[in-house]
C-alpha cells in the first residue's frame, strides 16, 4: 500500500494514475500513514490544522497540554481522514455532531492531482464552497483528503453517566430530550437501558445528574458504559435511520440495537438494504463524476 507523506506525493500518485487510466482505491491504494503532524494549534481559538493521517490518540495527547479536545469519539482509533471519509462518530455526537459539523476547511487532492483548499481556520468563515462537509461520508470517491482544519472545545473538568434500566426506552429519552438537561452522550443499548453522560463542572455535573435521577430515575456508574456501546457499534453490520421522534416504534421487534434518539441513528447487528432514494443516488453520481470525470478513484 503505498503511503504518502506529503500533498506533493499525493498529487504524484495520482497524476500518474490519471494520464495511465488506472484506478486508485483510497485507504488500500493511497494511504496517509505518512502524514500524521499538528500543523497549527490555535489554543486561544480552539481550532487546529492537522496532517489527514494522524490518529485521534495522538491528536487527543497533543491536545490535552491545553486543556481542550477534539469531541470525536468513535470506535477504535481511526485517523481525521478516516474519520471524515466515512463520518465516523461515536457517542459523542450527541451534544457535539459529527465530523461534518466540526470541520472549518480542508485541502484536498482531487483525482488529477490538483490540489486544492475550501474552508478556512476559523468557527466564522465562509471562504470558497464548503468541500470539508462534502467530503464527509464520501468514502474515498471524491478526493484524497490531505490536511484537516478543525473546531475543538475544552476538556470537561468533570463527568458523570447514569444508566436507567427501562422497559419504556422511548418514555425516558422523551422526557431526557424534553428537559433542560445538557447531555453530551444520550445514548440508548437496547434492550432496556438508557446511557447519559454529562460533563462540566463539577458543581454542574453533580446537579444534572441529581436532576436525572429525580426525572427517570437511574443509577450513577463509571464509563464502562460508553466502551460498551462503542464496541457495539464496531461490531454492528448494519446502520439505520428513523425519525427521531418514532424511536417506539423503530425498537419494536428489534432484539438489539445501539441508538442515538437525538441524531435518529440506530447501529444493528445485521445488515440491512440500502434505502437511499434513488434521486439522492443520482445526485451522488453526478457529483463524483464532477470531480472525477475519467473514474480514476474507484
Amino acid at each position: 500500500m503505498p503511503s504518502v507523506s506529503s500533498l506533493e506525493e499525493a498529487s504524484a500518485v495520482l497524476q500518474a494514475a490519471a494520464a495511465a487510466g488506472k484506478n486508485v482505491r483510497i485507504g488500500s491504494d493511497l494511504e496517509a500513514a505518512g502524514m500524521s503532524c499538528v500543523l497549527e494549534h490555535e489554543a486561544g481559538d480552539l481550532t487546529c490544522t492537522v496532517e489527514s493521517g494522524i490518529r485521534l490518540s495522538a491528536l487527543a495527547a497533543a491536545l490535552a497540554p491545553s486543556g481542550q479536545r477534539l469531541s470525536l469519539d468513535p470506535p477504535g482509533d481511526p485517523t481525521i481522514g478516516a474519520c471524515l471519509a466515512g463520518n465516523l462518530s461515536g457517542p459523542l455526537r450527541h451534544r457535539f455532531g459529527a465530523p461534518r459539523d466540526l470541520v472549518l476547511g480542508v485541502t484536498l487532492v482531487l483525482a488529477d492531482g490538483t490540489v486544492v483548499n475550501a474552508g478556512g481556520k476559523v468557527v466564522k468563515n465562509v471562504a470558497g464552497y464548503d468541500l470539508g462537509k462534502l467530503v464527509c461520508g464520501s468514502h474515498g470517491r471524491l478526493a484524497f483528503i490531505g490536511r484537516v482544519s478543525l473546531r475543538l472545545h475544552p476538556a470537561p473538568a468533570a463527568n458523570a453517566t447514569v444508566v436507567v434500566e427501562t422497559s419504556d426506552v422511548a418514555a425516558v429519552v422523551a422526557k431526557l430530550l424534553a428537559s433542560q438537561l445538557v447531555a453530551s452522550a444520550l445514548d440508548v443499548l437496547h434492550p432496556g437501558r438508557v446511557t447519559v453522560l454529562y460533563e462540566g463542572g463539577a458543581a454542574a455535573v453533580a446537579a444534572q445528574v441529581a436532576s436525572t435521577k429525580a426525572l427517570v430515575g437511574g443509577t450513577e456508574t463509571d464509563a464502562s458504559v460508553w466502551t460498551e456501546s462503542r464496541e457495539r457499534q464496531a461490531a454492528a453490520e448494519g446502520r439505520s435511520s428513523f425519525t427521531p421522534g418514532e424511536l417506539g416504534a423503530f425498537l419494536t421487534g428489534l432484539p438489539e440495537a445501539v441508538v442515538r434518539p437525538a441524531a435518529g441513528i440506530a447501529y444493528l447487528p445485521d445488515a440491512v438494504p440500502d434505502t437511499t432514494p434513488e434521486p439522492v443516488r443520482l445526485l451522488q453520481e453526478r457529483v463524483r463524476a464532477r470531480f472525477d470525470p475519467q473514474g480514476v478513484l474507484a
